[in-house]
């Protein structure tokens, strides 16, 4: 899988969107200083998110971002694939032409961590990520995420 700084910085946005929100919308210049993203880059995030329908916008003054659903209801995969990363670990990107324009020896086991990644990735929800930072005081710990409905488990270091 490649997750380049495209899904990394969407999801530590939509973190932080979350964190923040309260009655109102969030600024992406809020968002920007806080996580030391780029405006620029968060506008062309942001406008594949409200896209998808992930995020909704309110123009003026007092404008911003705000959750379209709820945290719970939003998963870190959806939030990678809107911003067009695509999660793959093969050299075809899935066609199976990767070896002489046939199937590589190792295709199906790129495709069955990719399968595995999208997996996990789906089953982890944003309201799991933050609730993960919150109880954590900000510190990073590693987290073991289950199932969708799950709650996060700290692990010990």
């Amino acid at each position: 899988m490649r997750l380049t700084t495209k899904g990394r910085f969407a999801v530590t946005a939509m973190a932080d969107l979350t964190m923040s929100g309260g009655p109102g919308p969030v600024t992406m210049a809020a968002i920007s200083e806080r996580q030391k993203i780029s405006l620029s880059y968060l506008e062309q995030l942001f406008g594949k998110l409200r896209r998808s329908k992930i995020v909704e916008s309110v123009r003026g003054p007092g404008g911003g971002y705000y959750l379209a659903r709820p945290p719970e209801q939003i998963t870190i995969a959806e939030i990678i694939l809107a911003v067009d990363e695509p999660l793959d670990a093969t050299s075809c990107g899935g066609q199976g032409n990767c070896h002489d324009e046939r199937q590589c020896i190792t295709h199906d086991l790129w495709m069955g961590l990719n399968e595995k990644i999208y997996d996990y990735l789906a089953s982890v929800t944003l309201r799991q990520l933050v609730d993960s930072q919150t109880t954590t005081s900000f510190h990073a710990m590693p987290v073991a995420m289950k199932k969708k409905d799950a709650k996060p488990t700290v692990l010990s270091v």
